[in-house]
C-alpha cells in the first residue's frame, strides 16, 4: 500500500491496496478511498466518506469536512465521490446536515481549484466547475454540466443537464436542461455544442431549439407556453425539458435574457 510515511491515517478508513497516499495527507474518519486512486500532499479526507476508484484529490482538498450550516448538530452524515472524478486544488466538498444525509458527487466529474459543493448537493456524471464555482447546500445538477469561473448557485437550485452557465453567474433560479445562461443567472440561448458532445440526435437538438422558442421567445405567460411545448415535442431531449420545468421547485424557472 503506497502511503507516505508522513501521512495521518485514521484506523477506521479503508484504503485500497492500489491508491496511493500522498505526504502530509490526512485521512480523519470512516473513509474508504478506491483502487487506483490518488492523494495528493496536504488533502484532508474525513467524515463517513467514499471515494471511488482512479479520482484524483489534489493538494489542499478538502473532502467529507462538516457542513457549513447552522442547523448541523453533529449527526452522523455522508458524502461520496463517484470513480474518475479530479478534485484540483483547495476545491471543497462538504457531507450532507440533516441526520443520514448525503452529499454526492457523480463520476467522471472535473472540480477544478477552489471550486465549493455544499452540503446536500447532488452533482451527476461528467459535470464540470470550473475554476472558483460555488454550489450552496441542496443545490442538484444534471448531467454534463458545465460551470464557467466564479459562477455561483443559489441554495436549492435545480441545473438541468447539459447546462452551460456563464463564468461569473449568479444563479438564483432552475436553469432547464441544454440551455445556457447569461451572468445575470437568465437563459440566453441553447448549448448546441454540449448537446453535439453528448450525442444528440440532429432531431433531438432541432426539439431542443424548438423548446427554447417556444418557452422564451413566443411571448407567451410561461405556464401557457410550457402547455403548449407539451404539446409539439417529438424527442426524448424534449420531453425531458417539459418533465424538468413541470417538476418540484423552491427557486422557479429562470427567465429569458433581456439581451
Amino acid at each position: 500500500m503506497p502511503i507516505h510515511p508522513t501521512a495521518v491515517i485514521d484506523e477506521r478508513a479503508e484504503i485500497d491496496a492500489t491508491a496511493h497516499i500522498g505526504p502530509y495527507v490526512v485521512v480523519d474518519g470512516r473513509v474508504r478511498v478506491g483502487a487506483g486512486t490518488r492523494v495528493f500532499a496536504h488533502a484532508y479526507l474525513t467524515g463517513t466518506t467514499e471515494i471511488g476508484s482512479g479520482c484524483e484529490i489534489h493538494p489542499g482538498a478538502v473532502v467529507g469536512h462538516t457542513p457549513q450550516d447552522t442547523a448541523y448538530k453533529g449527526d452522523e452524515t455522508f458524502c461520496r465521490i463517484g470513480d474518475g472524478t479530479i478534485i484540483r486544488e483547495g476545491a471543497s466538498v462538504h457531507r450532507g446536515t440533516d441526520p443520514g444525509s448525503t452529499t454526492t458527487v457523480g463520476s467522471r466529474c472535473f472540480l477544478m481549484a477552489g471550486a465549493h459543493v455544499g452540503h446536500n448537493c447532488h452533482v451527476e456524471d461528467d459535470v464540470v466547475l470550473v475554476n472558483g464555482v460555488l454550489l450552496a447546500g441542496h443545490v442538484q445538477v444534471g448531467r454534463r454540466a458545465f460551470f464557467g469561473g466564479g459562477a455561483a448557485a443559489h441554495q436549492f437550485a435545480r441545473i438541468g443537464e447539459i447546462a452551460m452557465i456563464s463564468g461569473h453567474a449568479s444563479i438564483s433560479m432552475d436553469i432547464p436542461p441544454c440551455f445556457t445562461t447569461d451572468r445575470d443567472g437568465r437563459c440566453c440561448t441553447v448549448n448546441t455544442v454540449g448537446m453535439k458532445r453528448a450525442g444528440f440526435s440532429e432531431a433531438e437538438r432541432r426539439d431542443v431549439n424548438n423548446a427554447f422558442r417556444i418557452l422564451y421567445r413566443s411571448g407567451e405567460t410561461f405556464g401557457r407556453a410550457l402547455g403548449k411545448l407539451a404539446e409539439s415535442v417529438e424527442t426524448e431531449a424534449g420531453r425531458r425539458i417539459v418533465e424538468f420545468c413541470r417538476g418540484p421547485s423552491k427557486r422557479g424557472i429562470a427567465g429569458c435574457s433581456r439581451e
